[in-house]
């Protein structure tokens, strides 16, 4: 947990705890005025954000815990949130549910008062509710429920006060012992097993009871731990834990949830349909691809065109060309005799004149445009969709829709992603997933520069079929190789919104100020890299390795430079192509040809070790072994190909 010393867990702590999609992250920050980077997706990360809130002069720490909408615990993410709620002891539990849902998400509110806790609803989105033609009376769920009831619009900072004094007079009372009448059946078999527990534990005895009936494997873990006679708890739990007891939990937990919202949400005119309308269009095969060819064209103008040639023209151009580089060279060569040294800073390789010319003028702002772009997406709550459109493909390709969640991360960073892997349910998932993070994925500064050099949108198109291709042939053949089962998947939809712009920048900053920190060291290292490596000669020995398999593909000598750089960094390999694209050393199909196999390339030296921390080393080579074999391969194809039509 990311938390500065133990000083932060004196304080009272608060858990936020809810569904993903439901504005946790956004209330989060509201709370604390720190925003912790959690995307508006399910399970991007299974980081815990901590920070910290004044409530009227008195300090507590707050958790962002990962999605959780069940207190089951099926995924990675589950696992973790309910580790949490049970070993951190909060004083206080606020959970977060969307209006729109509150159905669905009413039961773990009541298993989490079944379990002792405090615990305050926030209602968040309710414009969403209003929107789609309800009212609700909150005072009387609040009446019925037994817990305070907090209507809250976080991306507008609506009710954020009032959630703050609702935190304050909730942690200066005593936890009131509540239970709700889950029926005569089920109420004597809980009894009958939290009778049988004697030791002490994190959470209420009632809450261990349902939950060893439920089979939960971490809760007879903890009791077989603390009792001092489990052989007789599991002989009782042999006979009480029966199959159908999940069952008979959900539906009277699905039916006092009824009970409880009956009459308190009131339709106030007949709901709108364009929404379930519009969500039927977007997940639709044929409409939704329509949709995705619209979207990836117009992310292409704003980040290709926009983005990539007007704003990195003047950067590299008229900044570094003409004024930058110049100067600082001649300096050198007056100031600096040392031809090395020279070389180090200045001249073509520098640390400056490559290095820094390339993260700034090139990248950072095709990176910027693309997060922005990225953030509308992530916002509006189209991505979730894109999950559900795509999801039928990948189960084709032995992968659950849940897959999607890493794949699309990949855009952002695939070494990130390639950790996101680990939510996955079985390895044979997290090693497909690796595998396909590792060969077509493109980062979004790799896609950024790639979606700038491509010359024209029937480019784009091509590259975009080619490597999509590649992508599911070799995915699918190397689900026949991995033994496993496909598993299961289900996903919430959240309701599409127009995204809150504030969101979008304070998003866009926190991934730039990321790029900044995390990349900027990367290009000087690589730089540095380069020039250690042509002092040795070893840099000059592997272009000359690398030249081979480019000269078969059809391209210039030079460019096996720009792949050597796409093994320290995937954009700056495909920045060196785009430098030679740009000084027009290659024409139509060069670039088209250069750009496939740049994508199909190796993985950045910071994804591999990750792929070696997560996958184990032998898994590791094997994918670095195949991603070049696979791209060489495919770019020879492409080139023939276009030879033949005279391209």
């Amino acid at each position: 947990m990311h938390h500065h010393g133990s000083e932060e867990l004196k304080r009272p702590i608060v858990l936020l705890i809810g569904s993903p999609n439901v504005g946790k992250s956004t209330l989060f920050y509201r709370l604390t005025g720190k925003y912790a980077w959690i995307s508006n997706y399910p399970g991007t990360t299974v980081d815990i954000s901590v920070g910290r809130a004044t409530l009227d002069g008195v300090e507590a720490t707050i958790v962002d815990t990962p999605g959780m909408g069940s207190i089951y615990a099926v995924t990675e993410d589950e696992k973790v949130s309910r580790k949490i709620l049970f070993e951190t002891r909060p004083d206080l539990v606020v959970h977060v549910v969307d209006a729109s849902n509150m159905d669905r998400m009413l039961p773990l509110t009541l298993l989490l008062v079944q379990g002792g806790y405090r615990v305050i609803l926030a209602v968040n989105a309710v414009d969403e509710m209003e929107r789609l033609g309800y009212k609700a009376n909150f005072r009387e769920l609040e009446r019925r429920l037994g817990i305070p009831v907090v209507p809250t619009v976080a991306v507008k900072g609506i009710g954020v006060d009032m959630l703050r004094k609702a935190l304050l007079k909730a942690l200066g009372e005593k936890p009131k012992e509540q239970r709700i009448d889950l029926g005569r059946e089920l109420e004597e078999a809980i009894d009958r097993v939290e009778n049988s527990l004697a030791a002490e534990y994190p959470v209420s005895r009632r809450l261990l009871a349902i939950l060893l009936l439920l089979g939960d494997e971490e809760a007879l873990r903890m009791v077989l731990q603390a009792e001092e006679d489990p052989r007789s708890i599991t002989i009782l739990l042999r006979n009480e834990a029966k199959p159908e007891i999940r069952h008979l939990l959900d539906y009277r937990l699905r039916k006092i949830s009824e009970e409880m919202l009956e009459d308190v949400i009131i339709a106030v005119r007949t709901t709108p349909m364009e929404m379930s309308r519009l969500d039927a269009v977007l997940v639709n095969p044929i409409t939704g691809s329509i949709i995705l060819a619209i979207v990836l064209l117009a992310l292409y103008l704003f980040v290709g065109v926009l983005g990539a040639q007007i704003v990195v023209d003047f950067l590299e151009e008229r900044v570094f060309e003409e004024m930058i580089n110049p100067t600082l060279n001649s300096l050198l060569v007056k100031y600096m005799p040392s031809t090395w040294l020279y070389e180090l800073v200045g001249g073509e390789y520098g640390i400056i004149t490559l290095g820094l010319r390339y993260a700034f003028a090139i990248i950072l702002p095709i990176v910027s445009f693309f997060f922005m772009a990225f953030s509308i997406i992530e916002d509006s709550g189209y991505l979730p969709r894109l999950a559900l459109l795509i999801d039928r493909l990948l189960k084709r390709v032995g992968l659950s829709g849940k897959a999607v969640i890493p794949l699309v991360l990949g855009l952002g960073c695939d070494t990130m992603a390639t950790i996101t892997a680990r939510i996955l349910e079985t390895r044979r998932e997290k090693v497909l997933v690796t595998l396909m993070l590792a060969l077509g994925i493109p980062c979004s500064a790799q896609l950024g520069v790639v979606m700038a050099m491509l010359p024209g949108l029937q480019a784009l198109f091509i590259w975009i079929l080619i490597v999509s291709s590649v992508l599911v042939v070799v995915a699918y053949l190397a689900s026949k190789l991995v033994p496993g089962e496909t598993p299961f998947f289900i996903m919430e939809l959240p309701p599409l919104r127009v995204p809150s712009p504030r969101n979008m920048a304070m998003k866009t900053l926190v991934r730039l100020e990321w790029y900044l920190k995390e990349v900027i060291p990367l290009f000087v290292l690589a730089s540095v890299l380069i020039w250690m490596g042509r002092i040795t000669g070893i840099f000059n020995l592997v272009v000359s390795v690398l030249a081979v398999p480019v000269g078969w593909i059809g391209l210039p000598r030079e460019s096996a430079v720009a792949f050597l750089y796409g093994f320290f960094r995937r954009d700056y390999g495909a920045a060196g192509l785009y430098d030679l694209a740009m000084k027009g050393l290659m024409n139509y199909r060069q670039i088209l040809v250069s750009v496939v196999t740049i994508t199909l390339f190796v993985p950045c030296i910071a994804q591999f070790l990750v792929m070696v921390r997560e996958r184990g080393l032998k898994t590791a080579a094997a994918i670095f072994l195949l991603a070049v074999t696979v791209a060489f391969t495919v770019g020879y194809i492409v080139n023939r190909a276009m030879l033949l039509v005279g391209v």
